[in-house]
């Protein structure tokens, strides 16, 4: 059952303060990861919403209820009843890193409501020890000092593949002033939601729905080898590689995304699923 906190009650009264969606047909939605926004789906939305009900959301951090603490549970609480309020009885549910956790956590919650998984950039492995303790420093130096330069030079490498930082700067400084803006607050419980989330992989095996991992091949936060001990663990998993791609795939290389999603979807709907690994 979906909880009755402020933060939940957000997605239910106020869906259109979060949500940006476009066209018609079997609804998919998109969850982003951090630091970003549902703006990072814009090129997914234009190009998929021909065919499907695109729905683009933003997640609590980038709401005016990211205090916290909360964790992928509650953002998948957030998600369902964003759901009732759009009327949309399940979907086909893609989550880019942060987002990709979150589609796990709901699909382990709500099986009913969902039809497909796409995780971008993300995994189903927890984050390793060294890992965590990198992190829980990281976010205690923006809850303290906020969105420092220092800190937005980690965002900027961390969050984009050298292919992008070298040939689309502009994209990437468009993103690094929209973080300058954040709270310091917000980033900091966006981090404590996901640092010390529990390994997955065991729980793929449930998952009866089909699976599409697609990853940066140049994401060196998640690099792409540590995705492969999802596609084992799942009935109907694909995983496509999106060359001269990091941790931004959606905005960094748009088409071979589309691409990989919209052929995802189109075997969904006619449930012709086969187990295969492409590079694009």
């Amino acid at each position: 059952m979906v909880g009755n906190s402020n933060s939940v009650e957000r997605y239910r009264q106020r869906p259109k303060s979060v949500v940006t969606e476009s066209g018609d047909g079997p609804p998919v939605v998109f969850a982003h990861g951090m630091l970003m926004d549902r703006t990072l789906f814009t090129p997914q939305l234009s190009t998929l919403s021909d065919t499907y009900r695109t729905i683009a959301y933003d997640l609590r951090a980038r709401t005016d209820r990211y205090e916290g603490p909360y964790n992928l549970s509650a953002l998948a609480d957030d998600l369902a009843a964003l759901l009732d309020t759009l009327n949309v009885e399940s979907i086909v549910l893609a989550g880019v890193s942060t987002g990709g956790f979150m589609a796990l956590d709901f699909v382990n919650r709500y099986p009913e409501r969902v039809r497909g998984i796409i995780l971008i950039n993300s995994m189903a492995a927890s984050h390793t020890e060294t890992e965590r303790n990198e992190y829980s420093n990281l976010a205690a130096q923006v809850r303290k000092n906020g969105p420092t330069d220092q800190l937005l030079d980690i965002g900027r490498v961390r969050m984009f593949g050298e292919t992008t930082r070298e040939t689309n700067p502009v994209l990437v400084e468009h993103w690094v002033n929209r973080w300058r803006t954040y709270p310091g607050e917000a980033i900091y419980y966006e981090m404590q939601s996901w640092i010390g989330r529990e390994d997955f992989t065991d729980k793929l095996s449930n998952i009866t729905v089909p699976f599409l991992s697609i990853h940066g091949t140049e994401d060196t936060v998640l690099a792409p080898e540590r995705t492969e001990s999802m596609l084992t663990q799942v009935p109907y998993g694909d995983q496509v590689l999106i060359e001269d791609a990091g941790h931004s795939a959606p905005i960094e290389r748009p088409d071979p995304v589309n691409h990989a999603i919209r052929e995802f979807l189109s075997d969904v709907s006619t449930c012709q699923i086969q187990s295969q690994f492409s590079v694009w």
